[in-house]
């Protein structure tokens, strides 16, 4: 059971009662609870609030604090951090005007101790009307929970109020996902009891966990050089790149992953992407960097030892060793630990900034996966008769099964049957002569 500070919830408690709301989210049978109004500067803004979890990873990140929200939950330092995360939200501007124009419509719901579980934007923003000089916006009307709710209680609550009711509104994909893994860690694993929570589909709740433990590894191969709320755009390309490769080989999946991760921090459009979905896509996309000399500077800085792509190594031949399995992931690496404000150091001892770089990439992967459409266009080209051949010999199979059930029937037209037959008989004619 949280914490709870005794000489808040003591003030809490000595405020007036203004009425009793019934919570149908509230898990426990007795979902009726006591309203408040409560000063706004107050009350506590929840650091623990999943809609904000990627924003604080930034900001730990910024400030160089890894326990910015965990030291003091409820001190000066956290409390300012979180607040300026809410006035930064989307949207956070029109929640204020439309609180400016008329009075606070829903309670938000708070700890015994004042810790708002419910309503955190909504006490953000009269706070800051409040702090503009509106009289009428000193005060928020909570909800208040009893003395001892559990932490699991609240993930509940906050996971019925926020998420199965309104969450596209409010929620940005990253921090959905976040809360599917923190919902999968205290289930003990279990899906069934997370997409129970979440009100989705089993299959949607695992998906959202897949493309998050992509955004994990990206962050990870950064080492602290991006942010979860960095890629909060890139939901699109992370969604087709955890569907491809959920069942391929692991050579095809690192190979498209790379392609993929090097797209996603270079900003190409990830309807371009898919067409890197092939084994190959590494390939595609390294030999496109080769055809350019700064772009295969660059491959060269990434590279330890430099790029063997087009030199021999006369000693591999001997040894018969195969190429590299992975073409870009050095090269993904110092993309993603380089933020696009700084430089590297190429071979020639030359520097260049990042900034430039990136576009160049961008191009390179766009062409790639331009060259890989191609090529899939022309295998469909090539391809094509034999397909269709296939399918008319399958239904001409079945001619002779369904001809001898069809005869036995009074209004079987057998002149008809065999127009058609010699009209087959010219179209093979016509194949053979064209052959």
């Amino acid at each position: 059971m949280p914490m709870l500070d005794p000489d808040r919830t003591a003030f809490l408690r000595a405020r007036q009662r203004k009425t009793v709301v019934t919570v149908p989210a509230w898990p426990r049978e007795d979902k009726d609870l006591p309203q408040v109004e409560l000063p706004v500067e107050w009350v506590r803004f929840s650091t623990l609030n999943h809609r904000t979890k990627a924003e604080q990873l930034r900001e730990i990140r910024k400030r160089g604090r890894d326990d910015l929200f965990s030291a003091d939950p409820l001190g000066p330092e956290a409390q300012e951090a979180q607040f300026d995360i809410l006035c930064a939200q989307e949207k956070f501007v029109d929640l204020k005007s439309d609180l400016k124009e008329r009075p606070q419509q829903e309670p938000a719901i708070v700890t015994a101790d004042g810790v708002l579980i419910n309503g955190n934007r909504r006490a953000a923003a009269l706070r800051s009307l409040s702090a503009e000089g509106s009289v009428k916006h000193q005060y928020v009307r909570c909800l208040v929970l009893p003395d001892d709710a559990t932490a699991d209680e609240l993930l509940f609550l906050e996971t019925e109020l926020q998420v199965a009711r309104d969450f596209k509104k409010e929620y940005s994909w990253i921090n959905e996902a976040l809360m599917i893994e923190d919902l999968y860690e205290r289930a003990d694993l279990n899906w069934e009891h997370v997409a129970v929570r979440m009100h989705k589909p089993v299959g949607e709740v695992r998906q959202q966990h897949e493309k998050l433990l992509l955004v994990h590894q990206l962050v990870e191969r950064s080492e602290g050089a991006r942010l979860h709320v960095d890629f909060t755009e890139n939901e699109s390309a992370f969604e087709e790149l955890a569907k491809h490769i959920r069942s391929k080989p692991a050579r095809e999946k690192e190979s498209v992953k790379d392609a993929y991760f090097l797209g996603i921090l270079t900003g190409t459009n990830y309807r371009s992407l898919r067409h890197l979905r092939r084994s190959d896509a590494s390939d595609l996309v390294a030999r496109e960097l080769s055809k350019e000399p700064t772009l295969r500077a660059v491959l060269d800085a990434a590279t330890p030892g430099g790029s063997d792509l087009d030199e021999a190594d006369p000693l591999s031949d001997l040894l018969g060793e195969e190429e590299p399995e992975a073409p870009l992931g050095d090269l993904v690496t110092l993309v993603a630990t380089t933020r696009p404000e700084a430089g590297i150091v190429l071979p020639g001892g030359e520097r260049a900034a990042m900034e430039n770089v990136l576009g160049s990439l961008s191009a390179a992967v766009a062409a790639a996966a331009d060259e890989a459409d191609e090529q899939t266009r022309e295998q469909d080209t090539v391809q094509a008769p034999l397909k269709r051949a296939d399918k008319a010999v399958a239904e001409l199979a079945r001619i002779p099964t369904l001809l001898e059930k069809a005869r036995t029937y009074p209004n079987w037209e057998e002149e008809a049957f065999l127009q058609r037959v010699e009209r087959l008989e010219k179209v093979l004619a016509e194949i053979r002569e064209r052959s």
